[in-house]
C-alpha cells in the first residue's frame, strides 16, 4: 500500500487502492473540468454553465486535481483550455453516489454481463476508478473516483449542486510551470489538499470492485 504526504502536512499516511479524496468542507466537495473557453469563462463568471452546456449528456467529474490535469494536459489540450473547480454540495455527490453503477462489468459485484448492462442503462450516474497521477502525470498503485453523470443526474449537477466556480486554468499554469523547471516541492504546495472524504457505507454498495485473488493463492 502507498503512503503520501498531503500538502501542507508533515505526517504520511497509507492509502487505500479505492479511496474518494477531494477538496472539501462540511457542506461541499470541490470536483474538477476542462471544457472550452466558450463555455468555461462563461460557468466561472456567472456561477453556473450556460444554456449551451448540454444537460441531457454525459458529464465526467473528478475530485482530483492532478488526474484532472493529466486528462486536460495541465490546460493545453484543444477543447479544454480552461479548467474549472466546481464547489457542490455534499448531498447531490452522495445522492450520485447511490444512483450509480460501475461504468464495467466486475466479476463478483454483478451477477452477469447481462445485470451490469441493465443496471447501467437504468443507472443515471456511472463510477470509475483510474490510476491516480503524481506530478509528472505517471499513474500510481492507487485510484480516483471518476463520476459520470447523464440524464436526471447531469441535470441536478447543473441546475441544483453548483454551490461555486472558479477558473483555475492559472493555477494550472503555474504549477506545471514549476514542475517543468523541476520546482517539485513548490509546485506540489500550491496543490489543492485533497483530503479523505467519508461516505457512509451503503453509498459505496456495488462500486467497489472485489480484490481478484491469484488462482491457487492461500
Amino acid at each position: 500500500m502507498e503512503s503520501y504526504e498531503r500538502p501542507g502536512e508533515s505526517s504520511v499516511r497509507p492509502v487505500p487502492r479505492h479511496e474518494i479524496r477531494a477538496l472539501h468542507t462540511a457542506d461541499t466537495l470541490t470536483v474538477y473540468q476542462a471544457y472550452r473557453p466558450s463555455l468555461g469563462v462563461p460557468a466561472a463568471r456567472d456561477g453556473r454553465f450556460p444554456e449551451a452546456w448540454g444537460r441531457g449528456r454525459m458529464t465526467w467529474v473528478k475530485p482530483s486535481f492532478l488526474w484532472m490535469m493529466y486528462r486536460c494536459g495541465w490546460g493545453t489540450k484543444e477543447g479544454q483550455e480552461t479548467v474549472l473547480a466546481v464547489e457542490i454540495a455534499r448531498e447531490g455527490f452522495l445522492w450520485a453516489l447511490r444512483n450509480a453503477t460501475l461504468s464495467h462489468y466486475e466479476r463478483g459485484v454483478h451477477g452477469d454481463r447481462a445485470e451490469w448492462q441493465r443496471s447501467l442503462r437504468r443507472a443515471p450516474a456511472r463510477v470509475q476508478w483510474d490510476p491516480e497521477r503524481d506530478l509528472h502525470a505517471r499513474p500510481l498503485e492507487h485510484r480516483s473516483l471518476q463520476l459520470g453523470l447523464s440524464g436526471e443526474a447531469s441535470r441536478r449537477y447543473a441546475d441544483e449542486w453548483i454551490v461555486g466556480i472558479r477558473d483555475v486554468t492559472p493555477l494550472a499554469r503555474e504549477v506545471h510551470g514549476l514542475v517543468r523547471d523541476g520546482e517539485l516541492d513548490a509546485a506540489r504546495a500550491l496543490l489543492p489538499v485533497e483530503r479523505p472524504y467519508e461516505v457512509p457505507a451503503d453509498a459505496l454498495a456495488g462500486l467497489l470492485p472485489v480484490p481478484h485473488v491469484p488462482e491457487g493463492a492461500a
